[in-house]
Order: C-alpha cells, then structure tokens, then sequence
C-alpha cells in the first residue's frame, strides 16, 4: 500500500457512498446507473471478473490481480447496492478468519482449518 493512500476499508466505505448516491440518483449515460437498471449485465459482469481474476491469479502477475480484484470489488459492491444492502451486511453475516471451516462447510467444503499460534 502506498504510503498516504486511504486504507482499503476507507476506500471501500467511500465506493459504497457512491454507488449508494448513483443507485439512488442514477446519472444520464453513467456505467454504474447501466448496470442497476440492467439486472442481467449486472450478475454477468460479476461472473466475467472473477473468471478474469483467476486468470490473473494464474497468470501470477499481482498488478493484473490487483486490477481484476478491484474490478471484482465494485461489480460485488453494485450488487449488494442494487438489493439494498452494502458492506455493513457483509460483516453482520459474521464472516471472520476463525469461521472459515463454517463458511467454506456451507458452500459445501470439507476444510480443516489450521490456526497459527503466531
């Protein structure tokens, strides 16, 4: 991170705002206002980033990780907004590092967790 850049939650916390602001005041000709009048572009340019950041992170090229996971990040974020719900949602479902064995049993995996005594 370079130094005097916002941190990511800032960062984040202020894309939400903004997405918030175009969802509810959608600007003439604005990308963002396309993709929450178009609830089909919207799941399809979430499928098309994560497809293009595990490519990336194939690739190993951590500035193309970088962009793509980014990219990922704000298409996420449109949609939560579109269902009116942001990042204060994501963390009330409690998902924290030492709930990853439930939240990946959830998705159906079987993990075992190994805790650093770090």
């Amino acid at each position: 991170m370079q130094e005097g850049a916002p941190a990511p939650g800032e960062t984040l916390g202020a894309l939400e705002k903004v997405l918030r602001a175009r969802r509810e005041n959608p600007p003439e000709g604005s990308y963002t206002a396309k993709l929450f009048a178009d609830e089909a572009l919207r799941h399809k340019k979430v499928g098309e980033e994560a497809t293009e950041l595990v490519i990336a992170s194939l690739k190993g090229d951590k500035k193309e990780i970088a962009h793509e996971a980014a990219d990922l990040l704000y298409h996420a974020l449109v949609v939560l907004q579109a269902h009116g719900m942001g990042l204060a949602d994501v963390a009330e479902f409690g998902l924290r590092w030492q709930d990853c064995e439930e939240f990946l049993r959830r998705l159906g995996y079987r993990a075992k967790v190994i805790v650093s005594s770090e």
